[in-house]
């Protein structure tokens, strides 16, 4: 028994997958101070749930990061190499843009904050693209599955700390000192991008025009059917829609039933961390036991029934332990659908162009987030609560429906 659980846990203490688990920390924080902090904020300052519905958009970066993407393919900045010199830079980027969103003020300038919101998610994005080619080049194929194991697990470290953290510091400082504070927590990244080891070159694109035509022509030929990487960027597309959707007014949600800024911190962050590492950490090791598809089959079911959960809650108000039962029941959904998710992805990438078509998929699995969620407010108003969550739930399956079709044609 003790020998199956440190062969299990082995292979998470390797030093790449330690950069791999710290670079996802450094990816998470960022994304959770533009949405959970941010709408927590909003809220406090009176803006009504519509627009802070709208705010979703400044994630729109996230969705768009493929137009940009080739530079980082072509252009290599310094000594330091392709990949590391970039991280550097965004790093950078990330830690000024996150000091000047918080000097901002919502409630005299709401526009004035959307810009500086979406200068964040443009900075993280571009580090997320960085990071995401960084995984892709320095693990094997056999790697990726606990590779993105150790990512997400990382991931949701980082954005339970920006996010719980944030929301139980706003109670005692300033939202100005919270993302000050925060700020400072990305200096840890540019201490792991300097310890790393950049990957090996995979055919450097020889020009701009090769970076950024060649890695869409690859993937759009790579299969015999047109067919079949159109319903590979379909099922990217839909397969965390629910759950994605269902998170995008969460902390509106808590906020409206009863819930406190503490209460939100302390259990919906803090209790739900165990279930989602473990969600993580679980779901790496299905996955490698059974295989990638019969686990994003299995991962997706669960989502759509965990997002379920918070219709009851809507029906029955704030009730603590509830609370915790169903917030325990979605991280551990997600942490384990969303490691399979990023070993999917990982595997319909080629080499020769990471950061490019990983960043086309990723765009595509953030662009519910954005686009998607930016009705969530009008949505709620319309439906109200219970109603919203079950159509959450139901609207994921599509995805799966897709996947079936396609398991024929993919090696998972």
């Amino acid at each position: 028994m003790i020998k199956n659980i440190i062969s299990s846990v082995n292979p998470y203490l390797k030093k790449k997958m330690l950069i791999t688990l710290s670079m996802g920390f450094v990816s998470g924080v960022p994304l959770l101070l533009t949405i959970t902090l941010l709408q927590a904020w909003l809220t406090d300052e009176g803006v009504s749930k519509s627009t802070i519905g709208l705010f979703a958009l400044v994630g729109l970066p996230y969705s768009l990061k493929f137009l940009w993407a080739p530079i980082f393919d072509h252009i290599t900045l310094s000594k330091l190499g392709r990949r590391r010199s970039w991280l550097i830079v965004t790093q950078i980027l990330l830690i000024i843009t996150i000091v000047s969103l918080g000097m901002a003020n919502p409630s005299m300038n709401a526009m004035n904050v959307a810009i500086l919101a979406t200068l964040v998610a443009f900075s993280s994005a571009s580090q997320d693209i960085v990071i995401d080619a960084y995984r892709r080049e320095s693990l094997t194929d056999e790697e990726q599955t606990i590779g993105a194991s150790s990512y997400v697990l990382g991931y949701r470290i980082g954005a339970l700390a920006a996010g719980a953290g944030g929301l139980i510091l706003a109670d005692y400082l300033s939202y100005q000192m919270v993302y000050m504070f925060m700020s400072s927590v990305m200096f840890y990244g540019l201490f792991i991008t300097i310890i790393a080891e950049e990957p090996k070159h995979n055919n450097q694109p020889s020009s701009f025009f090769a970076a950024v035509y060649n890695p869409f022509i690859e993937f759009f030929n790579r299969h015999v059917s047109l067919s079949v990487p159109v319903l590979i960027l379909l099922f990217i597309l839909l397969y965390k829609i629910g759950d994605t959707m269902a998170h995008s007014l969460s902390t509106n949600f808590y906020l409206d039933i009863g819930f406190t800024k503490t209460e939100i911190g302390t259990v919906v962050k803090f209790f739900g961390l165990m279930a989602t590492l473990v969600g993580a950490f679980a779901g790496g090791l299905i996955s490698l036991r059974i295989g990638l598809y019969k686990s994003l089959i299995i991962f997706g079911i669960f989502q759509a029934i965990a997002t379920l959960g918070f219709s009851i809650l809507a029906y029955i108000g704030s009730n603590i332990y509830l609370l915790m039962t169903v917030i325990s029941l979605e991280n551990l959904a997600a942490g384990m659908g969303y490691t399979a998710y990023l070993a999917f992805i990982a595997n319909m990438t080629n080499k020769r162009f990471t950061a490019t078509q990983f960043a086309l998929m990723t765009a595509l699995m953030s662009l519910p987030r954005t686009l998607f969620s930016g009705s969530s407010g009008f949505l709620v108003e319309l439906l109200d609560w219970e109603i919203y969550f079950i159509f959450c739930s139901l609207i994921a399956f599509p995805a799966l429906i897709i996947l079936m079709k396609l398991r024929r044609s993919l090696k998972i």
